[in-house]
């Protein structure tokens, strides 16, 4: 069964600990990280942006298969549908294909419009028992052909938003999608510490997670971050593995051309990442 990040998220705030949001990209990847949120018996959200949800032939199948997936590995920890860097309009449709979480992103959109606009999902999500993130402050990189710059986000728009009553808030520290470069200045815990200031208890979202140094990862937790996006880093871990198989000539060797055999080492890569990631986050042991 599906469920609302809401609770997952106010207990991971109150814990201090975080829970991961895993983008996934076809059946392969929900199997792995599903499977290993079952085994470290770990809540997990399982994240869909607009361009992967295309790819998989449309969010109606997207919510089938891990439905389907749910039942019959016998998932029992809490799984979020979320969909990752949403439009208006994709929100909408999300909410229609049975998503169990929304994020909109109007982060690039004037504050009013963002701000309108967002207020029209609370309600929508509030009747329906959907979790709902918002964005202030663009993250960097880019995200299905939206691009950040890595700003850091206003306090008080912060507020704003937080006001109109959305599960929890993605706000930009710094942070950016794919790899970091090397002149990176690191997180801005300056501006964290200021937003948690201004909207309270509300669970903070930090995106970009793939290559944030650990003990960064640990101060945002404690600042009040309690979602932490990883989407590069799988699919990196994924790619060295199946170049891997292919150089050695695995495919080459018996049935190694079989999809099941060739794909089987980024599936298991992909399953040592998320594990990797839920330790860190301390979400290990606590569905």
């Amino acid at each position: 069964m599906l469920v609302s990040a809401k609770e997952m998220l106010n207990k991971a705030r109150d814990g201090k600990y975080a829970v991961g949001q895993f983008n996934i990209n076809n059946l392969e990847w929900t199997k792995a990280i599903l499977l290993t949120a079952q085994e470290l018996n770990s809540p997990v959200i399982l994240g869909v942006s607009e361009g992967a949800g295309k790819y998989m032939c449309g969010f109606n199948t997207v919510v089938g298969m891990t439905k389907g997936m749910i039942e019959t590995l016998k998932i029992t920890v809490p799984v979020a549908l979320h969909l990752d860097h949403g439009t208006f309009e994709g929100a909408k449709a999300c909410i229609n294909a049975g998503f169990s979480s929304i994020m909109f992103d109007g982060s690039h959109l004037p504050f009013e419009e963002n701000f309108a606009k967002t207020t029209a999902l609370v309600n929508t999500c509030d009747v329906l028992g959907l979790s709902l993130e918002a964005e202030v402050g663009a993250i960097g990189g880019e995200e299905d052909g939206v691009i950040g710059q890595g700003e850091c986000a206003d306090p008080d728009e912060c507020k704003k938003i937080a006001d109109l009553g959305v599960t929890m808030l993605a706000a930009g520290i710094g942070n950016i999608h794919g790899k970091y470069p090397a002149n990176w200045p690191g997180l801005s815990f300056s501006t964290l510490e200021a937003i948690k200031a201004k909207v309270g208890d509300m669970p903070l979202v930090l995106h970009g997670g793939t290559g944030i140094p650990a003990d960064q990862i640990k101060k945002a937790i404690s600042l009040g971050v309690a979602k932490i996006n990883v989407n590069t880093e799988c699919q990196l871990a994924f790619q060295e593995a199946t170049r891997k198989y292919i150089e050695e000539g695995k495919d080459q060797q018996g049935k190694g051309f079989d999809p099941r055999k060739l794909l089987a080492p980024g599936f298991e890569a992909i399953k040592a990442t998320v594990k990797e990631k839920m330790e860190l986050f301390g979400s290990v042991g606590k569905a």
